[in-house]
């Protein structure tokens, strides 16, 4: 048996367009085709409206199952991708999830589960997290520059 038997994702995407929020039939049509484009098969899929404001997409997948919350106010999207193969790659994955939203910033956190490599006294779960504005910030380098001038005067 392999040590890990799936990965899980977790994402928080900020300040989505509010065009990519505001069309949940063609979303659900989008992330389907792009499960499948990957060799996913699509089990089946529902969406809910919560109320005016969240709804919810839930894909189950032979491999596993994502899970999105769209929050049409705040611009914001809470995914969550499970995939049950040792070999799965979820990261590739949220990346064409976030080229649908294209937020302003991510947060995401990785899980390893079914680790049983670990022993009973070490039972924490092993996580990595990662934020990242997705803007460009194209002045940057201009800043440093000005900085690094103004230091010299």
């Amino acid at each position: 048996m392999d040590k890990i038997i799936a990965r899980h994702l977790t994402a928080d995407l900020y300040g989505c367009k509010a065009s990519r929020l505001a069309d949940e039939e063609s979303l659900s049509v989008k992330v389907a085709s792009l499960f499948e484009e990957h060799g996913y098969q699509v089990l089946s899929m529902t969406t809910q409206d919560i109320n005016e404001d969240h709804s919810a997409l839930l894909i189950l997948l032979s491999e596993g199952h994502f899970a999105i919350h769209l929050y049409k106010s705040i611009a914001y999207v809470a995914a969550d991708l499970f995939l049950c193969e040792f070999s799965a790659a979820p990261e590739d994955l949220l990346q064409k999830i976030k080229n649908i939203f294209k937020p302003e910033k991510f947060r995401t956190t990785y899980l390893k589960r079914g680790d049983f490599s670990v022993s009973g006294a070490d039972m924490k779960p092993q996580t990595k997290t990662r934020v990242a504005p997705l803007r460009r910030i194209h002045n940057t380098g201009a800043k440093v520059i000005r900085l690094l001038a103004h230091r010299k005067h």
